[in-house]
Formats: C-alpha cells, sequence, structure tokens
C-alpha cells in the first residue's frame, strides 16, 4: 500500500545526524535490547487489525486538546484541515506498522530525522501542501509520548495476551516511542548539541 508522504527507504531523503553505531548507544542508554525488539514485532500482528481504532483514539485525544489540533488547522481560522488530517492519519497508520517492524537500519534512521523535520518549522506543511502553523513546539513532542503508549494497552491486550506478555510489548513501545521521539527533535537541537 503507497500511504501520500510516506517515505521510509526513499534514498533522497537526507543522511541523518546519527549513524547506526551512535543510535546503539541510544538504545543503550534507553535499556532497548533484543527482548524489546521482540515483543515490538509480537505486537504488530495484534495492532494491525485495530490500528484504525487505535487511530481513532489518539486522534480524539488531540481533538480534544484545541492547542494541539490547532497545528492541524487554518493558522488564522483556527478551522482543522480535514484532508491535511487524513494525510497524516494514513502515514500515522503506517507509522504503527514500521515501529512494530523494529527495523532499525541506515532508511529507518533517515526516516526518523524526516519525521522530525515535518514537526519543526524547516518542513512542516510542505509534505502535504498545508496552511497550518508553521511548527509543533518542542513542548508538545516528549509529553505525547505518553497518551501514545498509554492508550495502545487494551488494543494490545484485546487477543487475550498474558499480562506479563502485555507488559513488554507496552515497555518496548515506550522506549522505542522515546527513542524516535528524541530522533524526531533533532531539528530543534544545534546540530553539535545533538
Amino acid at each position: 500500500m503507497q500511504i501520500p508522504g510516506h517515505r521510509l527507504g526513499d534514498p533522497e531523503l537526507p543522511r541523518s545526524l546519527i549513524d547506526a553505531d551512535a543510535f546503539a548507544t541510544m538504545k543503550e542508554v534507553a535499556l532497548f535490547g533484543d527482548d524489546d525488539v521482540a515483543a515490538l514485532r509480537r505486537s504488530g500482528p495484534i495492532l494491525e487489525p485495530q490500528i484504525e481504532a487505535v487511530l481513532d483514539v489518539w486522534y480524539g485525544f488531540v481533538g480534544s486538546k484545541p492547542f494541539l489540533l490547532a497545528h492541524f488547522a487554518h493558522p488564522t481560522s483556527g478551522e482543522p484541515n480535514g484532508e491535511y488530517l487524513a494525510r497524516v492519519r494514513a502515514r500515522f497508520g503506517q507509522w504503527i506498522r514500521d515501529t512494530a517492524a523494529a527495523r532499525y537500519d541506515d532508511d529507518w534512521l533517515r526516516w526518523q530525522f524526516e519525521i522530525g523535520r515535518r514537526h519543526h518549522r524547516v518542513g512542516k506543511n510542505a509534505t502535504d501542501g498545508a496552511t497550518s502553523t508553521a511548527i509543533v513546539p518542542f513542548r508538545y513532542l516528549l509529553p505525547l509520548a505518553q497518551p501514545i503508549v498509554q492508550t495502545l494497552r487494551p488494543f494490545l491486550a484485546a487477543t487475550g495476551e498474558r499480562v506479563e506478555t502485555v507488559d513488554a510489548m507496552q515497555d518496548a513501545w515506550r522506549k522505542s516511542v522515546l527513542l524516535q521521539v528524541t530522533l524526531w527533535s533533532s531539528p530543534y537541537v544545534a546540530p553539535d548539541d545533538f
């Protein structure tokens, strides 16, 4: 399935600011290991048939917070841009699949830096030609990890997995999202400081 604007594996994406060795140290700091990779991959088939329902929950959360919804709305009228929301939603669904696949190669690193650019003024709105705010403020990037991971639990538990297995999957998602948001933060940080 082709998702408009999804560019994982696109050789035209700029190189990431860090290489695989640097990302390995980030994983080490986050206590992210092979068990987490296995737990993420186990979550994939569980989440796949529920992706639209997960997105409904996540979009419901964002939509209930005017200060978040504003970043999908026209900056002067404040009216949400439905087309923009739909295109981002499709990519968000693919992000669930990409996260569950747990493939941490150079293409994936490049894509994470591109996702960061799309939240920052260097690239926000460009992919979809949207008219919206120029930037998602940094203060929202990291805190959004909490509702994303917390609200996954009922979906991870939907197939009756043991509590320990659900805990492991949710913990792996928490670590992965934290690592990804750190990579997405790169446009907000001076390169020498990243």
